[in-house]
C-alpha cells in the first residue's frame, strides 16, 4: 500500500475538472466515439474512453488520427457543444464543499485539460464561476498538463507561489505528474494504481471518494 505524506494546510487547492469536480465522463465519451465513428474507426468502451483521454485534445488527437487530428478536432468540438451542457453533474457534496472552502479565504483554482472556453461554460452553467480565482482549460497556458504551466497561470493573480501549501486535487495520474512538477502537494481521488517500480505518478495523499476528499479539507480547515 502507498504511504501517504501528512498535508501542509493549504493556502491554495486547485482542482482538476473533469470528474473530479463534475461527471462529465457520459458526454466525454459519447462525444468522442461521434468522433471515432466519423473518422472511420471502431467506438470505445468507458473503459478504453477513461484511460485514453485524460491528456489535452492537442496532444492526444494527433497520436488518434495522424495527419487528419484537427477534421478530427472539429468534428469532437461540434459533439461536444450540442450535448456538454445538458449531461452535465456536480458530484455530490462538492457544491457544498467549494462553497465551505472559498468562504474560509482560501484560494480555489482549476486546472484541466478540457478547451478553457467550454470549462469556463460549465462553471457558468453551474453557477460556480465566482467560487474561483481563474480557470484555466487546455490551450490557455503554453503547454497543458502535465506540464507545470497550467498551475502557476492559474496562481497567477492570487499572490499565491507554487508550493506544498498548494494542493492541486485530482482523479488521474497526469493530475499527480503536474501537480508535483510545479511543487505542490497532490492529492488523488479514487482507486490509485500505480505501475510497479513507476514513482512518478505516486500522490503525496490518497482519498477513495468526494466525501473523503471533503473530510480531509475540512480537518485542513480546523483552526490547530
Amino acid at each position: 500500500m502507498l504511504e501517504t505524506k501528512t498535508l501542509i494546510s493549504p493556502r491554495a487547492i486547485l482542482f482538476d475538472w473533469d470528474n473530479t469536480l463534475v461527471d462529465t465522463w457520459p458526454c466525454i465519451g459519447r462525444a468522442t466515439n461521434i468522433t471515432l465513428e466519423a473518422m472511420g474507426h471502431k467506438p470505445w468502451t468507458d473503459a478504453e474512453v477513461r484511460a485514453r483521454v485524460a491528456g489535452s485534445l492537442r496532444d492526444v488527437f494527433p497520436a488518434i488520427y495522424g495527419a487528419r487530428w484537427e477534421e478530427a478536432r472539429e468534428i469532437y468540438y461540434k459533439a461536444y457543444t450540442a450535448v456538454h451542457l445538458d449531461e452535465l453533474r456536480a458530484l455530490e457534496g462538492i457544491e457544498d464543499l467549494l462553497r465551505e472552502i472559498a468562504t474560509s479565504g482560501i484560494y480555489l483554482g482549476v486546472v484541466s485539460n478540457k478547451t478553457g472556453k467550454y470549462l469556463r461554460a460549465e462553471a457558468q452553467h453551474l453557477g460556480w464561476t465566482s467560487l474561483f480565482g481563474r480557470l484555466v482549460g487546455s490551450q490557455d497556458a503554453a503547454r497543458d498538463k502535465p506540464a507545470p504551466d497550467p498551475v502557476h497561470l492559474a496562481l497567477l493573480q492570487s499572490g499565491i507561489a507554487a508550493g506544498p501549501d498548494v494542493w492541486f486535487v485530482g482523479d488521474a495520474s497526469i493530475d499527480v505528474d503536474c501537480g508535483r512538477a510545479a511543487g505542490c502537494s497532490t492529492i488523488f481521488v479514487g482507486n490509485f494504481e500505480a505501475s510497479p517500480g513507476d514513482k512518478s505518478a505516486q500522490p503525496d495523499h490518497i482519498v477513495a471518494d468526494c466525501k473523503a476528499l471533503a473530510g480531509l479539507v475540512r480537518a485542513a480547515l480546523r483552526p490547530k
